[in-house]
C-alpha cells in the first residue's frame, strides 16, 4: 500500500471515529439514550462513498433502546438514498475525460457496458447486503448509468436489507423471551 493510499484510509476512519464520537458517543457518555438524530447522521455518514462504516449494525442497538423498526427503517433507507444522492453526483461530475486518462478509453468502454447490462442487478445487490454500496453508486455516476434506474434499485435493495434486519431482531427478541 502506497503512502497516499495509508493517509486516505487514516482520514476515513478518524473521519468516521469522530462522526461516531460526536454523536453515539457523546450520548452514551452523558448516560443518555441513543437518539433518533445520531442515528441519522451517522448512518448518512455511513453512505458516504469515502466514510466506511458498518451502519447495518446500528438497527439492532437502536431497537434495543427501544426505538420502532418501522421508523429506524424509514430514516436508514431515507439518510441512505441522500448520501448516494451526493456519491452519484461526484461521479457525474468527474468527466469522461479524467476517468479516460485514469483507466484509458477502451476499459472505460467495456466497462461501461458491462455496468449498463449488470449495474441495476450489482446495485441491488450491493444494497441488499453489507458491501459497498455507495462505491457503486459512485461508479454508476461516472459511467452515466440511468439515475432512475440507479435509485430504484438502491432503494429496493435498501428497503429489503434495514426490513430483514428489524424482522430478524424481532423474531430473535422473541424466540430470546420464550425460552429465558
Amino acid at each position: 500500500m502506497t503512502k497516499r493510499r495509508i493517509v486516505v484510509v487514516l482520514m476515513m476512519a478518524v473521519a468516521a471515529i469522530a462522526v461516531v464520537s460526536a454523536t453515539l458517543g457523546r450520548q452514551i457518555y452523558l448516560g443518555q439514550s441513543p437518539g433518533l438524530t445520531s442515528y441519522a447522521v451517522i448512518h448518512f455518514a455511513g453512505y458516504l462513498f469515502f466514510l466506511l462504516m458498518p451502519v447495518e449494525a446500528l438497527v439492532p442497538i437502536y431497537q434495543s433502546e427501544g426505538h420502532a423498526g418501522s421508523t429506524l427503517v424509514l430514516i436508514a433507507v431515507g439518510t441512505a438514498i441522500m448520501a448516494q444522492a451526493i456519491d452519484y453526483g461526484i461521479g457525474r461530475f468527474v468527466s469522461t475525460r479524467v476517468i479516460h486518462d485514469m483507466i484509458g478509453q477502451v476499459r472505460y468502454e467495456r466497462f461501461e457496458t458491462k455496468i449498463n447490462q449488470w449495474g441495476g442487478f450489482a446495485i441491488l445487490f450491493f444494497n441488499l447486503f453489507p458491501l459497498s454500496s455507495p462505491n457503486m453508486l459512485l461508479v454508476a455516476g461516472m459511467v452515466r448509468f440511468s439515475a432512475r434506474r440507479a435509485f430504484f434499485f438502491s432503494f429496493l435493495g435498501l428497503t429489503l436489507k434495514y426490513s430483514g434486519i428489524v424482522y430478524l431482531y424481532d423474531v430473535t427478541t422473541k424466540l430470546l423471551s420464550a425460552f429465558g
